[in-house]
């Protein structure tokens, strides 16, 4: 617990200082007040927590970090199958623009929370200041392991998504064959038990990279938006300027085309499964929030990334998609043994060297996803720990002294991620499932805590928010929620069998039986929600030392 009290210097005057006390372990240390930025004593005084983390993230590098959440050239990249399975062309334009409408209304309400409550925990820290607090514990504990759930599944399959396109690379300069039968292959063809390989070491990787102090994951990251920029543009200008004859579509094709063949009937329905490609790149809307106490001025740095990058990754991405439509080309010539149609557009329209240059850009903008994405998950589970929410929470809170980040977290991130991969030796079908549990998780840890907010009158806006008109805004975003998570629960092809079963129905229960039979088992007698570590004395008294009955008399707590 931190005690905020104000304190007595040599010459009679008063000054203010933190008394932290880990309940965990039972130490205590003093801060001065003065050796404190604004937003480090907005977390101690406002919202009880020890300011433990440098911030290092300033105004570009947090929205380079928030565009870097969706990693939009790769992450369409490998997704672009789902809407042409599902409905064609069409399929990818109109899910994309409709989907995205939905996505926008849930990131303008998740910066607006943030805003409120910029703290490492993200949203599922503002249940304890929207809700009741008889029912704080069971929800906030209910969000926490969804967004738990969904952060994993998100990094588990962008870095299988980062081994595929890697390796799509090396069969595309392996060279392309044509069989006897029409069909296109390459002299070398990636393996189920290869990408599972490359995807642990990639996975190690980005562990070693989240192991870098908060300094240095600042410099990696701030540069990334412009790379992520001119790769999308000149990618986009060199499809319209160099696709060949034979793989262009007019508009009428390119808008108005539904030819999936995913056995769905209506068509009308399955058409609806193009929304998976938008959701699955336009989530993790609170990645931002979890390194809110790394960015100075997290209410308004913090808030403002989140929307601005999920607007560029919307306004963009469906320009890109068009893009793509217009010069793909049949089915058939996409539909090859490297299993990644948007690469072998790149192939097929810019020859094997375009090809190779933007599947790796590709390969390295996801790998960005990646290291953003981790970092926010350590951290995370920094957050959830200093709660007790997590099992061994004393472990996953301890801040490594030469870096300055929790780094057992970091590495319980990436063991998680590659054990959740492993599924894929026994089912591919299965890995398709954690893209499906990825947006389905993260939307309802963020929907909660909208809908919770939408009731609330416990609520105090941020300098980000959007005043009456936010109530509709939230209430259209725990509705789409509600619609899309139907529709990714389905299978996405038919008849159902082991291998065209959607598995997210599995992972989405499989941890909400956990959390609950944590609960039960211990969990509710030790849980309590977000926890207060600050609170105000008024008294005067040295600042070393246990607080005193006076401390206590005296004391002004912060509400949850």
């Amino acid at each position: 617990m931190s005690v905020l009290r104000p304190d007595v210097e040599a010459d009679g005057m008063r000054k203010r200082s933190v008394v932290a006390t880990d309940p965990r372990q039972g130490r205590r240390s003093t801060i001065q007040m003065n050796d404190l930025g604004h937003a480090d004593r907005a977390l101690a005084e406002q919202f009880g927590y020890n300011p433990v983390f440098k911030r290092e993230f300033g105004w570009l590098s947090a929205f380079s970090f928030a565009v870097s959440i969706s990693g939009l050239f790769a992450t369409v990249a490998t997704t672009f199958v789902y809407p042409l399975d599902a409905g064609g062309a069409s399929s990818a334009i109109w899910c994309w623009l409709i989907s995205g409408a939905g996505c926008m209304c849930i990131a303008a309400s998740v910066a607006e929370l943030v805003s409120a409550y910029p703290t490492s925990g993200g949203l599922y820290y503002t249940i304890s200041r929207l809700i009741a607090p008889q029912w704080v514990p069971s929800v906030s504990w209910t969000v926490g392991w969804l967004n738990l759930l969904g952060q994993v599944a998100g990094i588990a399959s962008s870095e299988y998504g980062s081994a595929q396109l890697l390796l799509a690379a090396v069969s595309m300069a392996s060279g392309q064959i044509t069989m006897p039968d029409g069909t296109i292959t390459f002299h070398y063809v990636a393996t189920v038990r290869q990408i599972i390989g490359v995807m642990a070491a990639l996975t190690i990787v980005c562990g070693l990279i989240n192991s870098l102090s908060t300094y240095w994951m600042e410099k990696v990251t701030k540069g990334y938006v412009i790379f992520h920029i001119l790769v999308l543009v000149s990618c986009a200008i060199a499809l319209l300027a160099k696709t060949p004859e034979k793989y262009r579509h007019n508009a009428k094709y390119a808008f108005t085309t539904v030819d999936g063949d995913s056995g769905w009937q209506p068509a009308g329905w399955a058409w609806l499964f193009g929304f998976l490609s938008v959701s699955w790149t336009m989530t993790d809307y609170d990645a931002t929030a979890h390194i809110a106490e790394e960015i100075d001025q997290p209410e308004k740095k913090a808030a403002w990334a989140i929307f601005l990058a999920m607007l560029f990754t919307y306004v963009l991405g469906f320009l890109f998609n068009i893009v793509l439509v217009f010069v793909m080309g049949t089915t058939d010539q996409i539909d090859t043994t490297l299993e990644q149609p948007v690469a072998q557009i790149f192939l097929n329209s810019l020859g094997p060297a375009g090809g190779v240059f933007y599947t790796v850009c590709a390969f390295i903008i996801l790998q960005f996803v990646c290291f953003t994405a981790t970092q926010a998950l350590g951290r995370t589970f920094f957050a959830f720990s200093r709660d007790r929410l997590v099992p061994f929470s004393k472990v996953w809170t301890k801040v490594n002294r030469f870096t300055g980040i929790p780094l057992y977290a970091v590495w319980l991130s990436i063991i998680l991620c590659i054990l959740i991969n492993l599924i894929g030796l026994g089912s591919y079908t299965a890995i398709s499932g954690v893209f499906n549990v990825t947006a389905i998780a993260l939307d309802w840890s963020y929907c909660i805590p909208i809908f919770c907010k939408i009731f609330s009158k416990k609520f105090t806006p941020g300098p980000f928010n959007m005043g009456k008109l936010g109530y509709f805004v939230n209430a259209w975003a725990c509705i789409w929620t509600l619609f899309v998570t139907i529709i990714f629960l389905m299978p996405t092809a038919r008849p159902v069998a082991a291998d065209t079963m959607n598995y997210a129905i599995a992972f989405l229960g499989g941890i909400l039986l956990f959390a609950a039979i944590y609960w039960y088992a211990g969990g509710r007698k030790f849980y309590t929600g977000p926890l207060i570590e600050a609170q105000v004395v008024d008294d005067e008294e040295p600042s070393s030392g246990d607080a005193s009955d006076n401390d206590i008399k005296h004391e002004k707590k912060y509400e949850k």
